[in-house]
């Protein structure tokens, strides 16, 4: 039932307290009060509804304040102040949902790449791994042979004073006083030192034990024997060598070819003879009858006869070449159980040049043949040899590849050496083998099948017995194809 706030009915009784009646009805009252009885005219009081009215009228302003608020959109933007923003899709704004796409699209990128990024991970990581535990096995490898034979590839001992200096890097000085390389990085330059050459740390350590700007020690046995360990080339050396005592110019070309140098031309210091007749006397004695003296004529006739077996002869050996065409060759083993430096002697006669190939074992043999006037290098067998490719028109090795005696190489590394020689000749050059020591049963075996498999062509070939029970004797004239 509807019931009018303003029409008068019965109500409850009113919650105000008696007091507060009583403050209402005393003399000199309210004017609320004076009202009724001008208005009941009747004496009597009317009943108490002041306390109801203020309600109601204050339930109506509360009512209808809270209707205005709502119907005028001012009740969200309070909430908002207290609530977060919320995203109403039923909103319909077209932007927002492009904006959402947008974004969910770049976080769907986003997880692809970061699944991209893991997978690297995981395999740059595997890698690494597997990058380490080879590096830990190689390093254990290189411990246990170093400890079991002595060598590897690591220095024993950190490497100090000039050794140090000759081994480590050094930067590259230019014009302007810094080292710079093509990328314009600091640049630095690694001095050329023999592989096998940290096996032989002790004697290498004595070899670089001088003083600084002084004399060398007369030590060439002992780098005689560090180049046959391997460590080839040496390492340089801020030394000067001692010069021989009462040195005297030597004699001109061509009589120096076949005169004995002065025993002065030579620092006897590191050999058992301390003169060329000494030498002499001790060469013969090994075998070799007439090395080092040149006084007699057997030295000028060699080479100058050939008898249709071992022994080919220097004009035969031209002839297989158009005349002129043969100018600068090699010799491996200074020619052998000649002089050293006489095959040289020979073809420089007939206007060839020829670089002698020897190393000084227990003799002066690279200063021997410097002191006839001919150009030597102090190479063994192992090292690779100093020539460009294709430089040179014949290549002449008597008593074997080894530099310097009648010594055969091991088969790996005879077939290193022979691919060397076909490198350095040219076209068309030749290779001649001259009394070149074989055992009989590697001859055809193992000799002969390795020169056919570098690619030496045979124009000659020739074998016979040596003097020692089942050792042969290989003379042959090999050429380098044309193409």
């Amino acid at each position: 039932m509807y019931v009018d706030p303003f029409v008068s009915t019965k109500l409850s009784p009113s919650p105000f307290s008696a007091s507060q009646s009583s403050i209402i009805g005393e003399p000199g009252g309210s004017f609320m009060e004076a009202a009724d009885l001008r208005l009941h005219g009747n004496g009597k009081k009317p009943p108490r509804r002041c306390s109801t009215t203020a309600v109601t009228l204050l339930m109506f302003l509360v009512t209808n304040t809270v209707s205005i608020v709502v119907s005028s959109g001012a009740g969200p933007s309070l909430l908002r102040r207290y609530k977060p923003a919320t995203i109403r899709l039923w909103d319909g704004s077209a932007a927002l949902l492009a904006d959402l796409n947008v974004t969910q699209a770049a976080l769907d990128a986003s997880r692809a790449e970061l699944a991209g990024l893991h997978t690297r991970v995981g395999t740059a990581n595997e890698l690494l791994r597997t990058l380490l535990d080879a590096m830990a096995a190689a390093r254990d490898g290189a411990t246990e042979q170093q400890t079991a034979g002595g060598g590897g590839d690591e220095w024993t001992r950190e490497l100090a004073g000039e050794l140090k200096l000759a081994v480590g890097p050094l930067q590259l000085l230019t014009s302007g006083g810094h080292g710079r390389n093509g990328t314009g990085d600091e640049a630095a330059v690694f001095p050329a030192l023999g592989h096998a050459c940290v096996r032989v740390q002790d004697d290498l350590e004595r070899y670089m034990a001088y003083t600084p700007g002084g004399e060398c020690p007369a030590d060439e046995a002992l780098a005689h024997r560090l180049m046959l360990s391997g460590c080839e080339p040496l390492p340089r050396r801020r030394c000067r060598p001692p010069s021989p005592k009462g040195y005297a110019h030597p004699l001109p070309l061509p009589t120096s070819l076949w005169a004995t140098p002065p025993d002065t031309s030579v620092v006897w210091d590191a050999y058992p003879c301390k003169n060329y007749s000494c030498l002499q006397q001790a060469s013969s004695s090994r075998g070799c009858d007439g090395c080092f003296d040149l006084r007699r004529g057997r030295e000028k006739a060699r080479w100058a006869r050939d008898d249709g077996a071992l022994s080919y002869s220097i004009a035969a050996v031209l002839a297989a070449r158009p005349n002129g065409t043969v100018r600068v060759g090699l010799d491996l083993g200074g020619a052998g159980s000649s002089s050293p430096g006489t095959f040289a002697a020979r073809m420089l006669e007939r206007g060839v040049t020829v670089v002698t190939a020897a190393v000084s074992a227990g003799a002066p043999v690279n200063s021997f043949i410097a002191s006839r006037g001919l150009v030597s290098v102090h190479v063994s067998a192992a090292h690779r040899l100093p020539f460009f490719d294709r430089a040179l028109d014949i290549v002449h090795a008597a008593g074997g590849l080894s530099g310097g005696g009648p010594t055969t190489v091991p088969g790996v590394m005879m077939e290193f050496a022979l691919f060397d020689v076909y490198r350095v000749l040219r076209p068309g050059g030749l290779f001649w083998l001259d009394h070149f020591p074989c055992p009989r049963a590697q001859v055809n075996a193992t000799f002969a099948p390795m020169l056919g498999h570098v690619g030496f062509k045979k124009l000659r070939w020739n074998t016979g017995r040596g003097k020692e029970k089942n050792q042969w004797y290989i003379s042959a004239l090999l050429e380098k194809p044309m193409a």
